[in-house]
């Protein structure tokens, strides 16, 4: 994204946030020098425009929600410039090591759960009205980034999932490398924009077999 459009989508966001746009000048800062790395770190960090010491539902507060760990880091610090082979193999080897699997083994949940999960994008909001997770399950908000379905529409940042189970099978090696990639998308994909679910605490080992089933399962519709 050029550099005038990130500028101006931080200036509709103050705006959102009713930060007076005069705030920064009174501050004596020029924003207009930073990059936009820069520039987002001010406004998240310092210009006082999120309230940072809100607690979080997994625990926390928002300021520690948006402290990046180490293989956010690593892959956020690398300017839109592919990393080498050496770093992508070092992120996916620390990816791997995070990945927790049942006791049990790795089983295919229920298809129907998995299909309402995978199209919720529903927990973990910020704010005073927090989310009942008690009553309502934390979504896998597959659809934002690929197209499931048939019958809807999906997003096109990621492949499409469409035929998945029909097109691999359900072996016991797909079986794993689908939980890996949704447990922690990084442990086969380094530096990819899909969320770390596993890992994160977002989706629990239940969740993850659902999602998994709608992905696998014969009767799901993903592979009519």
């Amino acid at each position: 994204m050029p550099n005038k459009m990130i500028l101006g989508c931080m200036v509709i966001g103050l705006a959102a946030l009713s930060i007076p746009l005069g705030a920064l000048v009174a501050e004596e800062v020029d924003y207009t020098k930073m990059t936009p790395e820069e520039l987002a770190e001010y406004l998240i960090f310092e210009a006082g425009g999120f309230k940072l010491d809100q607690e979080v539902q997994e625990g926390g507060t928002a300021r520690q929600r948006m402290v990046q760990d180490e293989i956010q880091n690593t892959c956020s610090s690398i300017g839109g410039v592919r990393p080498d082979m050496e770093t992508l193999l070092e992120v996916s080897k620390q990816a791997r090591e995070t990945i927790v699997y049942p006791e049990e083994g790795i089983q295919l949940g229920d298809w129907k759960r998995g299909r309402d999960l995978a199209w919720s994008g529903y927990g973990f909001r910020i704010g005073h009205r927090m989310d009942d997770h008690e009553n309502n399950d934390v979504g896998g908000n597959c659809y934002n980034c690929h197209q499931i379905g048939t019958d809807r529409t999906g997003g096109s940042i990621g492949p499409s999932l469409v035929g998945y189970g029909r097109i691999r099978g359900d072996s016991e090696a797909i079986k794993k490398y689908t939980y890996d990639v949704i447990y922690n998308s990084h442990s086969a994909f380094p530096c990819t924009n899909m969320p770390r679910f596993g890992p994160s605490g977002y989706l629990d080992q239940q969740s993850i077999a659902d999602i998994m089933a709608y992905l696998l399962d014969p009767e799901s519709p993903v592979n009519q």
